[in-house]
């Protein structure tokens, strides 16, 4: 890129699904704001917040759309990823059901045109982990999806995950000619609370 040649930006809508008490909106928080809270209260419906990605000739700017996970809000999820971009899916590395729950989500987006990237939450914990890294990397190997294990407690690979999904979507949005990119305002504004159980 020539000296003094502004980036180009794009805009993209992400959305987080997963179970409820993975450490979704932990994941958010600590990717938006750098911070992390120990107890908070489950998300309402859905919380929303932007985030800018810079690359080297490039500059992501997300609209974040993180889910609730209790099974009261499933029927509202597709209203939410509908035209999303890309998806986290996130489940807990201690919890094996989390991570079948999971895999639904991956099936269920796996006809549409979103980049999917699967967040194995609370590495943090690997004392008490339930589901396999290899057997989880394998899973998304075979389903052509990006995997990363997270802590949204200590950082760990946070930012890595957002870099890297960064990086795919606009080789993705130039081959569809920029269909996808989603505008976003200068202004962020929550639509329910922001908070997760035991991230």
């Amino acid at each position: 890129m020539a000296s003094g040649t502004p980036p180009r930006v794009f805009h993209f809508k992400l959305v987080l699904l997963g179970d409820a008490s993975v450490g979704k909106s932990c994941l958010v928080v600590r990717f938006a704001k750098g911070e992390f809270y120990e107890y908070q209260e489950p998300t309402i419906g859905a919380a929303f917040m932007t985030q800018t990605v810079s690359l080297s000739t490039e500059v992501v700017k997300y609209e974040i759309w993180d889910t609730a996970g209790q099974e009261r809000y499933k029927s509202l999820a597709p209203m939410y990823y509908r035209g999303a971009a890309a998806a986290v899916i996130v489940f807990d590395i201690t919890s094996r059901e989390s991570f079948d729950a999971a895999k639904s989500w991956v099936a269920e987006l796996q006809n549409t045109d979103t980049l999917i990237a699967l967040a194995g939450n609370k590495s943090d914990l690997e004392a008490s982990r339930a589901v396999d890294k290899e057997m989880a990397k394998n899973y998304a190997d075979q389903m052509g999806i990006l995997y990363m294990e997270t802590s949204a407690k200590s950082g760990q690979n946070v930012n890595e995950l957002f870099h890297e999904i960064a990086v795919r979507l606009p080789k993705q949005s130039q081959e569809d000619d920029n269909s996808r990119g989603f505008a976003v305002g200068s202004q962020g504004g929550a639509a329910g609370s922001t908070g997760c159980a035991a991230c």
